[in-house]
């Protein structure tokens, strides 16, 4: 069912039958989406026609995040193999990227490379004609004519920067963190040209058509997520700064629920960087610019995880960026000072103190953070605190 590839794109805002609603309030709710950039021995990169939007027909295979599907990655093999017939092979994560837009609800958009295709892979297709009315390989420059531009920006992104850069973090579009080491920080889109830049494209046959529904109907139906943004502080020493919520009415009652600083994304008004610094500020007193992304942890809820517990607010998938706050030395700091309507205390933790004060899923995505700290490319790709792909503990954010 392809939406959403409306989403991925950032542009269409049709989606086909089969759509799921999602009661979400407060206007935080989140919409996901996930793409593949298939390229070829030659270097180009697929491109489909849509036969349902006639403002910017030219998209990146993919679609929107499904509550039943368990990460991104499960919804862009999902989506291909409901648009193009077959089931691709993905690779790394090519970037993330978090776009705030006045006329829509927030869209957090994840695009992963897929193995080249050979000719005879491409000639197996078996496209659903709904969603797909054509294909072609573009080179880069053509891609970023054709394209609309928050796609076309995207895209180019990750086909100039280094696969070793990867993933990149991008907001709107544009690079930010660690990202702005191999692109500038603010590269206007190629000329919008549309299909006139996708030599051998399908042209248009026919009556096209209509959008299935209008932009308030699909908004209004599409599955919403959350996110929650934290960062990760350690001492000279190597310990890792933790904080206690204040118990509150709720299933865990009085027990302790140590956690990195950090809370939820204002989805409707910040980006995740944006609220990693404001919930520093707020809970620690500390002014500080959120360095590196470290690690996307995505939080399936209890329609793609039997084992993901309600109790603790998951009616939806959450989706927890951890950023770099960097050590903290002697002196460098303010003293801490805790709102005490939230938090309880802190602590410097060992590495063996913080794995036993934290869950399981929260102590796995801390170690990956620490290690995407000491390493050179971008932030680790995680499902429940785990690497994506491998089989998971149990719930905790």
């Amino acid at each position: 069912m392809g939406v959403a590839r409306a989403v991925v794109a950032g542009e269409t805002v049709v989606e086909g039958a089969g759509v799921e609603s999602a009661g979400v309030s407060g206007g935080r709710g989140i919409l996901a989406a996930a793409g593949v950039l298939f390229p070829d021995r030659d270097g180009r990169v697929l491109v489909v026609r849509l036969p349902y939007d006639r403002k910017h027909p030219v998209a990146i295979p993919g679609g929107g995040w499904e509550p039943t599907d368990r990460s991104p990655r499960e919804t862009a093999l999902r989506e291909i193999g409901e648009e193009l017939g077959f089931t691709p092979r993905l690779g790394q994560l090519a970037c993330v990227d978090w776009a705030l837009l006045p006329d829509s609800p927030p869209i957090v958009a994840y695009l992963y490379w897929a193995e080249p295709l050979t000719r005879e892979q491409a000639a197996a297709f078996r496209p659903d004609a709904a969603e797909v009315g054509g294909w072609t390989w573009l080179t880069a420059e053509q891609a970023g004519h054709a394209l609309p531009p928050r796609l076309s920006r995207r895209v180019t992104a990750c086909l100039r920067a280094p696969r070793t850069a990867g993933p990149l973090e991008l907001e709107d579009s544009r690079p930010v963190g660690h990202t702005l080491r191999e692109l500038p920080a603010d590269t206007p889109a190629p000329e919008y040209q549309g299909p006139a830049a996708a030599p051998g494209l399908t042209p248009e046959t026919g009556q096209q058509p209509a959008p299935p529904m209008d932009r308030a109907t699909f908004y209004a139906t599409r599955p919403r997520i959350r996110a929650k943004a934290r960062a990760l502080f350690t001492d000279e020493d190597g310990r890792v700064l933790l904080v206690r919520l204040r118990p509150w009415d709720g299933p865990r009652g009085q027990v302790p629920y140590w956690t990195l600083p950090g809370g939820g994304v204002e989805a409707d008004r910040e980006t995740p960087r944006a609220a990693a610094r404001r919930e520093v500020r707020e809970e620690l007193g500390w002014e500080v610019e959120p360095g590196a992304l470290l690690a996307l942890d995505w939080q399936p809820g209890a329609a793609a995880d039997p084992e993901a517990d309600p109790a603790t607010g998951r009616d939806t998938a959450v989706l927890v960026y951890v950023y770099d706050g960097g050590t903290v030395t002697s002196g460098s700091r303010p003293s801490i000072v805790l709102p005490a309507e939230e938090l309880a205390e802190w602590r410097y933790c060992t590495p063996a103190d913080a794995r036993a004060l934290l869950t399981e899923p929260s102590w796995n995505r801390t170690a990956a953070a620490l290690a995407a700290r000491a390493g050179a490319g971008g932030p680790a790709e995680l499902v429940r605190g785990l690497p994506a792909g491998q089989p998971t503990g149990r719930a905790g954010q």
